[in-house]
Formats: C-alpha cells, structure tokens, sequence
C-alpha cells in the first residue's frame, strides 16, 4: 500500500486527503465556470433581462450555485485537514464512473493545470466527446 498520495495500482488506493483535496480544486473550478455564465447572460439579454422576474430568479440560481459549489469545497479542505494522511480508499472504480477525460485525469493524480475551459480559446473552438 502507498502513502504517498500517488495512485498504487496493485492495490488501487490512495491517499484520501490528497484525492479529496483535487475534488475541492475541481469544485472550484467548477464555480469558476458557472460564474462566467452570468456575464455572458447579461451581454446577450442586455439590461432588460435584469427587468423580468423570470431572469432574475435564474440569475439568483447561478449565484446559488456558485455559492454553493464554493461552500462545499471549503467545507472538504477543512473537513480534510483532520483527516490522517495515512488513510487512503479505492478510486479505480470511481475514476472508471468519470466521463470527462480531463477531470478523471485531475482526480487521479494527473497534472492538469488551469480550468477545464481555458480563456485563451476563441470563440467558435470546440471539443468533440
């Protein structure tokens, strides 16, 4: 068995504090790309949408969310700081349950750096999947 936080693939385990600190960086930027919504919102609609009771409760919900996607990733980082390093879990199942390539990548210890939807793409870019 490891300790070392990297994944031993004769047994499968990890380091639990190292895998439930790449979750809070994931859910980080998972906030980060909900908040980038709003902006995009409000060039698209103009002002007005502000005006409609509608909009605005969808406004509120992308708050919300990006409220909440912040509270659970303090919540973790601070839960995991009681948590011993020693005690590690099975992730290959749970790797195997992530569809996207780049977050099973982040969560099993692969270096990825920066968010998932970088700024320096142009407009029109896409990814197939």
């Amino acid at each position: 068995m490891s300790f070392d936080g990297t994944l031993n693939a004769a047994d499968g385990e990890e380091s639990l504090p190292e895998l439930l600190m790449r979750i809070v960086s994931e859910l980080h930027d998972v906030a980060y790309l909900i908040e980038r919504i709003e902006p995009q919102l409000l060039d698209l609609g103009g002002v007005s949408i502000l005006q409609s009771p509608d909009s605005m409760k969808v406004m509120q919900g992308i708050d919300l969310a990006v409220q909440k996607t912040r509270g659970l990733a303090e919540f973790i980082d601070t839960i995991t700081a009681g948590i011993p390093q020693g005690w590690t879990v099975e992730v290959a199942t749970a790797l195997n349950l992530v569809k996207l390539a780049e977050m099973q990548k982040a969560l099993g210890g692969g270096t990825r750096h920066g968010h998932s939807q970088p700024l320096a793409k142009a407009a029109g870019d896409f990814d197939f999947f």
